[in-house]
């Protein structure tokens, strides 16, 4: 199954709800070599969800220094394709590496998001191995 790492809105009970139909069980992480700034929100039913009109958005820095906390979730291809819809154009869903080792889907900064963090011979849309190593 996919893993997915939220450092933001996906994390919060009333988002999986609405997303996913269920509670997420996760564990603590750390994306590295990115760094957190804030993003308003313009649509409306994603607000109405978060109850935020601002959320975080991570952007990559290239230095293994920079860390986000967030969780990993493990998850399916179903509820992977329900984050896909959650998020706005803001967001792009990359595979970046996860301070544990492991690799995960995460939504970053869509302006910026490097292709060269998909593992060879992969596609955006396509989930990678879970439990991968970096």
């Amino acid at each position: 199954m996919p893993l997915l790492f939220s450092y933001g809105t996906l994390q919060q009970e009333g988002v999986q709800r609405s997303t996913f139909g269920r509670l997420l069980e996760g564990e603590a992480d750390a994306l590295v070599g990115y760094a957190q700034t804030m993003v308003r929100i313009e649509d409306a039913d994603v607000v109405a969800k978060s109850g935020k009109a601002h959320h975080p958005i991570v952007a990559h820095s290239g230095r293994d220094a920079d860390r986000v906390s967030g969780t990993v979730f493990e998850i399916t291809k179903a509820e992977l394709a329900a984050a896909d819809a959650y998020e706005v154009d803001a967001y792009k869903r990359v595979s970046a590496p996860l301070a544990s080792g492991r690799r995960a889907w995460v939504y970053v900064d869509a302006r910026g998001a490097p292709e060269s963090l998909l593992p060879f011979g992969r596609t955006q849309r396509e989930a990678p191995d879970e439990g991968s190593r970096r």
